[in-house]
């Protein structure tokens, strides 16, 4: 008997599929499991939900889940509370932010990871809030 991938055990339980052929603009909220394969461009959530990104789809979005898993191009930020999985031909432009992250080799990520859990990192001032802080002059002579 040959054992599952992680991969395809997530495919079994979609409670939403938008083929190849769809195409949104704005905000979509889902709950469940959700597999996406067409064009998405604007946000993404799914807090308590599954993303399932396909091969073919393309996204340009703010990506807010409970887990991911990554086999189509993103241009934007993911986040997840528990877990990034990505799958080659991944490529994602942007950072991905996770307690758990799988990167299978093909996959491409050109941006930040954090493997951090998004309530670890509220009250911590963001990257750019750091970074601009570190830049300003103190006032002191």
């Amino acid at each position: 008997m040959k054992k599952r991938t992680d991969k395809e055990r997530h495919s079994d339980s979609i409670s939403t599929l938008l083929g190849e052929d769809a195409r949104i603009e704005g905000h979509l909220d889902f709950g469940g499991t959700l597999r996406l394969d067409g064009k998405l461009e604007g946000t993404l959530s799914g807090r308590n939900g599954t993303l399932i990104v396909g091969e073919k789809a393309v996204l340009k979005a703010e990506i807010n889940v409970k887990n991911a898993v990554i086999m189509g191009s993103i241009t934007g930020t993911v986040t997840a509370l528990e877990k990034i999985e990505l799958y080659p031909p991944a490529k994602i432009d942007g950072d991905i932010a996770a307690p758990k992250v799988t990167i299978e080799s093909g996959a491409v990520l050109n941006g930040k990871c954090l493997m951090e859990s998004p309530e670890a990192s509220k009250g911590k001032p963001s990257p750019k809030a750091a970074a601009s802080a570190k830049a300003a002059p103190s006032g002191e002579s």
